[in-house]
């Protein structure tokens, strides 16, 4: 039978490149790019004090450009190409049309897709680390910081997990889309980071309203809905289980914001925006380790812990921790990323279906990817525990890595530039560090004492209009 001829094969699309997932995964791809720009761009914008706007959008735009230039340059197939050791692969470029080309390493679709689809993964996780730095830190060691820890720490948890050939791949760890990868490493590398920059001044951190909730809430809307490219397009193609990853991802993260929603009125008596937003993100993170490899029943157990088990550590325990207390983390991403990361791949590693396993991994010893939960229901308790101790395997790799990295990494920018901004830069924010603000008619104190009338009404023929405009801005 000859096939119509859009699906007969050409040089442009040859035998082995389906056509639906090569467009799925490009629009997964670019649904994760809008979670960053704009998405992750106007809620740090809009999240933070008026006087810190442009800084913290500036630094998520700059660190998307950054990590795109370092990704073809080195750091793809430092994640994905020939092993060099069991946790890093060999740097190289990723620029030529015959390498790009080509059939990816893993789906029907050519490797410039998958160069493409993995850098928004890349540049989403500095973005994230940038939210427990913001308010503070010298845009410059942020320049340098960036590219750095993209080289040393991310390819290494990439290579590690994401690459048949990486070590804890090999162990059989499970991360279904980054809950390691992505929200550990930059939960884990916010937090040292904070550390080594050092806090936000003292009236910052005693009081540090956002500028615009109503911004921040479109960035988070563009957060959630662009979390269906984020897991939907790691199975890498358009099957039944990308659909039940994006179906789990939503119900998790809807209960988990529900749950936070609930514990908020409970203990203050008053619905928080910024806990919702706090809810979604933590059920956001803790079902992307497993999205695609756990019943839905089980997103909902899982948005239930994810949404308290974080609550419960950034509103109590946090005041009750020196270490917590002391490390100036913004805008929590040590609860928020890190902890429900943890959650996220403890909860895979018990949670996980056998059969789910199969339709995701796609490889003849599938059966190893059993949950603890299923091991104890089918008598193969050993095999659930290999599994749970590969996950916490992958948690103690992934936070060291990122201590240690970090730290490193730190240590040497701050003997070219300081990493904190100084005491003057502090108090101003981005007028002093850019030359520009983010709302410029007019500043909060002003009186409107002497303000102009500017409109269409001319004052002679229209006194009435122009008399009730200036009333109305003496009274504000």
């Amino acid at each position: 039978m000859k096939l119509p001829s859009n699906l007969s094969p050409d040089e442009a699309s040859p035998e082995w490149m389906n056509k639906g997932d090569n467009a799925w995964q490009l629009t997964a791809a670019t649904l994760v790019g809008l979670q960053c720009v704009p998405g992750l761009v106007i809620l740090y914008g809009g999240m933070v004090k008026k006087k810190w706007a442009i800084n913290s959008a500036f630094m998520a735009l700059y660190a998307f450009a950054s990590v795109l230039i370092c990704w073809v340059g080195w750091g793809y197939r430092m994640s994905f190409g020939d092993k060099l050791v069991a946790f890093w692969g060999k740097p190289s470029v990723a620029l030529d049309e015959k390498y790009l080309l080509r059939q990816a390493f893993l789906g029907y679709f050519p490797t410039a897709t998958m160069v493409f689809f993995q850098f928004v993964f890349a540049a989403i996780t500095p973005i994230l680390i940038a939210g427990a730095l913001l308010g503070r830190m010298n845009f410059i060691a942020w320049m340098l910081f960036v590219p750095l820890w993209h080289t040393f720490s991310y390819t290494i948890g990439a290579f590690s997990i994401w690459c048949p050939d990486g070590w804890l791949s090999k162990l059989g760890v499970i991360d279904f889309a980054g809950g390691f990868v992505i929200h550990l490493s930059s939960g884990v590398a916010g937090f040292t980071a904070a550390y080594w920059v050092g806090p936000r001044l003292d009236k910052d951190r005693e009081r540090f309203p956002p500028n615009n909730i109503l911004m921040m809430l479109a960035g988070a809307g563009l957060l959630w809905m662009g979390w269906t490219g984020f897991n939907g397009g790691a199975p890498y193609t358009a099957s039944t289980d990308a659909s039940l990853a994006i179906l789990n991802t939503h119900v998790c993260t809807a209960t988990s914001l529900l749950t936070w929603l609930v514990l908020d009125i409970a203990v203050s008596g008053k619905p928080s925006v910024i806990g919702a937003v706090n809810g979604m993100i933590t059920g956001l993170v803790c079902i992307t380790p497993g999205a695609g490899v756990v019943q839905s029943w089980a997103a909902i157990l899982m948005g239930l812990i994810s949404g308290s088990v974080p609550w419960y550590t950034m509103t109590i325990l946090h005041k009750k921790v020196k270490l917590l207390r002391h490390v100036d983390d913004t805008l929590s991403v040590f609860h928020t990323h890190a902890l429900a990361g943890i959650l996220g791949g403890i909860l895979t590693g018990f949670f996980a279906m056998p059969k789910l396993c199969r339709l995701f991994y796609l490889v003849p010893d599938w059966e190893r990817y059993i949950g603890l939960a299923y091991g104890l229901q089918t008598g193969q308790t050993s095999a659930g525990l290999r599994q749970m101790g590969a996950q916490l395997a992958g948690i103690g790799f992934i936070v060291c890595l990122n201590i240690v990295t970090t730290s490193l990494v730190c240590l040497f920018i701050k003997l070219i530039v300081p990493l904190r901004l100084d005491e003057g830069v502090l108090q101003i924010g981005d007028d002093a560090i850019h030359g520009e603000e983010a709302y410029v008619l007019w500043d909060d104190e002003e009186k409107y004492e002497n303000t102009q009338v500017n409109s269409a009404y001319d004052a002679d023929e229209y006194p009435s209009a122009v008399s009730k405009t200036l009333s109305e801005l003496q009274m504000v």
